[in-house]
């Protein structure tokens, strides 16, 4: 998931415009990616922007939001694995509230974090309330006077930014803390100001090159900070939008970058996430994408193509926003592949290291349960 370059340290006025410029707009010139409070009711929104786009014939249209009723959702092996996964988390939290040292630190803890908050966590509310609070005390801690949200050597910082950034929007919706908003705030300005002019994010907080997998994180954690009131401006979610259209194959799915072509299912899951976060429910775009996801069923060999709980992350969201028949194939899937890779003392293993294995493997078992704020239909 993440590679390397430059490091958080060479974040100047050169390279990014003033940290004390106007925050991002809040009214009528900004777009609202999520519906208003209340914050456990997520509307269908944005009817705007959608439009259709030049891929292959289209396959039978989505029907967003219409889910046909699976009986147990989260079954009783389901919620053992997510107890067992939950309680190894907090058990290798550290003293500081991160959860896996190295230089990816941010990005993980922050994911962690989204766990504990998928299941009704927040500070000073829940079993792991105590948990949530040292979480989000160091995510603060990392805050930068420009926005960035990262440790001095994250080679990567961009996926750490979406990840916190996402993170301290579903918190402060919730239960606001001292300096939240502002640091927030200073997040989001940060995002607006690194979209480079195809209309994507890249791993550095410059606006230079652009990929799907980044593009995706800054987009969800805009999608969030809305909730918090704070909204990106329209002209930021319009380029995004365009440009992760101009990535869509003729198969349906999405390429990395636009010089280096090719579907997959990591980058196609977050292509068609990106869409239904951006408020692009309907078109052909959406048709053959989530085609394309359910020829990559959990347990297959199209969907273990390396990058699994990245991929599986975005494509059992994407699958939840179609609804249907495509989640109904997809969820039963994608448990029986997670519960097999659960080891006995409850962690997932992955190539970033368990912590980051068993965070994303709790946000993708917890969806059902529907209490993450960006995941409310």
């Amino acid at each position: 998931m993440f590679g390397g370059a430059l490091s958080p340290a060479e974040v100047t006025p050169a390279t990014l415009r003033s940290a004390e410029a106007d925050p991002p707009p809040r009214g009528p010139g900004a777009i609202y990616l999520i519906a208003a409070r209340p914050r456990w009711v997520l509307g269908i929104l944005c009817g705007l922007l959608v439009s259709r786009c030049n891929t292959a014939a289209a396959a039978p249209q989505v029907q967003f939001g219409q889910r046909s009723s699976l009986r147990a959702e989260i079954t009783p092996a389901v919620r053992q694995a997510v107890n067992k996964g939950l309680h190894w988390l907090v058990r290798h939290q550290a003293a500081d509230g991160s959860f896996a040292p190295g230089p990816n630190n941010v990005a993980i803890s922050a994911l962690g974090g989204i766990a504990l908050l998928a299941g009704g966590n927040l500070p000073g509310q829940g079993p792991y309330a105590r948990q949530v609070q040292r979480v989000l005390r160091y995510v603060l801690s990392q805050c930068q006077h420009s926005g960035l949200i990262a440790t001095p050597d994250a080679p990567v910082p961009m996926y750490g930014q979406g990840f916190a950034t996402l993170f301290l929007a579903e918190i402060d919706g919730e239960s606001p803390a001292a300096g939240l908003q502002e640091k927030l705030q200073r997040a989001v300005r940060l995002i607006v100001q690194t979209q480079n002019n195809q209309g994507g994010w890249r791993y550095q907080p410059v606006p230079m090159d652009a990929d799907i997998s980044v593009t995706i994180c800054q987009v969800m954690a805009l999608r969030a900070a809305r909730e918090a009131g704070i909204a990106a401006p329209r002209s930021t979610i319009q380029k995004a939008i365009r440009f992760v259209r101009e990535l869509q194959d003729p198969d349906g799915g999405f390429s990395y970058m636009l010089n280096a072509r090719g579907s997959a299912f990591p980058r196609s899951a977050a292509g068609v996430a990106l869409l239904f976060y951006a408020g692009v429910y309907h078109g052909r775009a959406i048709d053959n994408g989530v085609a394309y996801l359910q020829q990559c069923l959990p347990g297959t060999q199209a969907n273990n193509q390396g990058h699994y709980f990245y991929g599986n992350y975005y494509g059992t969201q994407a699958m939840f926003l179609a609804g249907g028949k495509y989640w109904a194939q997809w969820w039963p899937a994608l448990c029986r592949d997670l519960l097999r890779r659960q080891q006995d003392g409850g962690s997932w293993p992955s190539s970033e290291g368990p912590a980051y294995g068993t965070a994303m493997a709790l946000i993708i078992l917890q969806i059902p349960d529907r209490l993450l704020p960006i995941l409310q239909k």
